[in-house]
């Protein structure tokens, strides 16, 4: 994947006012081109590649800027854009390539796998695989098969980060992270286990009864059925405090796109993890940031949830910097609450993520047999070191 375009986080909304503005316009769903190309004369080029690319949107900017005049757009912009969608699409050709392999590797051993994210949701949220900036490969594994899964992934040339010892032990990360020797590939499991931002325990079994099966440059893969992925996807926005653009444009892209969708199953899917707030957040910031039209009964819902209004409105304060003034610890925490639901639920969402151990927690040690008290202890100590005071490492 081509290199960034700049290392310096964005510090601050005001000194990207008019470059935020034309990049939302373009996220948009109904994007007016005059009042996009007024706001671009506005705008400098160099720092809206800088915070599309921050959000993630590449690819929203490029398809907009393609319907305006060329007088509208500076041609170095114009190059330099082009440039760094061929080079996400070349890298997206070769990680979806790769997820072939794997698959068909998975399979051959009898090991169910489920794509996430990625190939699949650009497909779903906007018919082209070039709309939709993603860096790795997510899959959802049994908890079961990820020893297996390891020995097949290592043999193939990738380096796992939890070790076949550390599984032995009965450790669990926030994810199996593998990266291919010599390339920037990375691929990441997933199962009930290791995805612990959501607020109960993801019913597995039930999302491979859902799966579906999405034709990816000519090849068939399982994937989560559209409302599953959708309340997932909310899920990790929330996970992140929606500090990307490209994580509201896939709700918004997705929810649009699918005209399908079963908002009963959706409901029924967000209540069974107890996410409906975080849900309703990413709905409501859809649809008031990027004009993403709900259903008229699923939008009376969305209304009516006050808090995920105040949320949203939290989150579209955050949203211009990209993550570059994160929130505080405390700041944190209080969002996180409020997600979850009422205090009781999400105090103890929170307690639960401030005590259960994570592989930053095992330090020299991650092999040791089950997380251990220690790590328990230590956790809230490194949370506090790395978001006391609003950092972010």
């Amino acid at each position: 994947m081509a290199e960034p375009m700049s290392s310096s986080p964005i510090s601050g909304n005001a000194s990207f006012s008019s470059e935020w503005s034309a990049l939302l316009e373009c996220a948009s769903l109904a994007h007016d081109l005059q009042k996009l190309a007024s706001l671009l004369r506005s705008a400098d080029g160099d720092r809206l590649l800088v915070l599309a690319e921050e959000h993630g949107v590449i690819g929203q900017l490029v398809g907009c800027l393609r319907k305006l005049h060329e007088d509208s757009v500076p041609p170095g912009i114009r190059r330099a854009l082009a440039d760094r969608q061929r080079a996400q699409m070349f890298f997206s050709l070769r990680l979806t390539a790769e997820l072939f392999g794997l698959l068909e590797l998975f399979s051959s051993q009898g090991i169910g796998a489920l794509v996430v994210k990625g190939p699949v949701l650009a497909l779903q949220a906007y018919g082209d695989s070039a709309m939709r900036s993603y860096g790795d490969l997510d899959m959802l594994v049994r908890q079961g098969d990820i020893r297996r899964a390891t020995e097949l992934m290592s043999a193939a040339g990738y380096a796992p980060t939890v070790s076949l010892t550390t599984i032995d032990a009965g450790k669990i990360p926030g994810q199996y992270l593998f990266s291919k020797r010599d390339s920037k590939i990375i691929v990441e499991l997933h199962n009930d286990h290791t995805l612990r931002y959501f607020p109960r325990r993801l019913p597995l079994e039930e999302f491979f009864a859902r799966q579906i099966r999405v034709r990816v440059d000519g090849h068939e893969v399982s994937a989560l059925s559209v409302e599953d992925e959708l309340v997932l996807i909310c899920i990790h926005g929330a996970k992140h405090f929606w500090e990307r653009l490209a994580w509201i444009a896939d709700v918004a892209a997705l929810v649009s796109r699918q005209r399908g969708i079963n908002w009963e199953q959706v409901a029924d899917s967000a209540k069974a993890v107890g996410a409906e707030r975080m849900l309703h957040t990413g709905l409501r910031l859809a649809s008031d940031l990027l004009k993403a039209r709900l259903p008229d009964r699923v939008q009376a819902v969305v209304q009516a949830d006050v808090a995920a209004a105040q949320l949203s409105k939290q989150c579209s304060k955050w949203l211009p910097a990209a993550g570059g003034t994160p929130p505080g610890l405390f700041d944190r925490a209080l969002f996180r609450v409020r997600m979850r639901g009422n205090l009781i639920s999400g105090s103890a969402y929170v307690l639960r993520l401030a005590l259960l151990p994570t592989e930053e927690d095992w330090n020299s040690d991650p092999d040791r047999k089950r997380h251990g008290f220690l790590d328990s202890v230590r956790r809230p100590f490194r949370l506090v070191r790395k978001y006391g005071r609003g950092g972010k490492t």
